[in-house]
C-alpha cells in the first residue's frame, strides 16, 4: 500500500531487449516508485567465462539499462547484493583499479549500499558474479 493506503499494482517486466529472465523467473518487478531487479549476471555476452572485470562491466552496464528504461538513472539504485563464487572472492576489489573505475564510471560516487556475498557456485559454471538490485525512484 502507498501512504494513502492505496494496494499498489505489481508490474513483470523480462527486459526482452535488454537481458531476458528465464523461466521460471522475471527479470524485474515495479511497484509504485520501487523496482526489484532479479541477479544480473554476464552470461550470453563476450564477457562470460572472461575476467571478473569484463563481467562487471556488462553486469552494471545491463542493471543500467533497465533502470533507464524505467525512466530512472544510477543514483536511483539503492541497494546491490553482489554474490562472488568463493573461488573468485580474491580477486574481487570493488574499491580499487579497474573495478572501481567501473563503479565510478555507472554512479560517480553516489553509492548503493551493496554486500559481497562468496558462494558455492552461480546458476551457469561460466558466470563468476551475480548482482540483485533494489532501485527507488525520485
Amino acid at each position: 500500500m502507498d501512504r494513502l493506503g492505496k494496494i499498489l499494482k505489481k508490474i513483470r517486466n523480462n527486459y526482452e531487449d535488454i537481458y531476458p529472465g528465464g523461466t521460471p523467473c522475471i527479470r524485474g518487478i515495479r511497484t509504485g516508485n520501487t523496482l526489484y531487479i532479479s541477479g544480473i549476471t554476464a552470461f550470453g555476452s563476450k564477457a562470460e567465462g572472461g575476467s571478473l572485470t569484463n563481467q562487471l562491466e556488462v553486469i552494471l552496464d545491463r542493471i543500467i539499462k533497465i533502470v533507464e528504461f524505467e525512466g530512472g538513472k544510477a543514483a536511483d539504485i539503492v541497494a546491490m547484493t553482489t554474490y562472488i563464487v568463493d573461488s573468485k572472492m580474491s580477486e574481487y576489489e570493488p574499491s580499487k583499479g579497474k573495478q572501481l573505475k567501473i563503479w565510478n564510471q555507472y554512479f560517480k560516487g553516489e553509492w548503493p549500499t551493496n554486500a559481497y556475498i562468496g558462494v558455492s557456485c552461480l546458476a551457469a559454471s561460466t558466470v563468476d558474479l551475480e548482482i540483485t538490485t533494489t532501485v527507488v525512484f525520485d
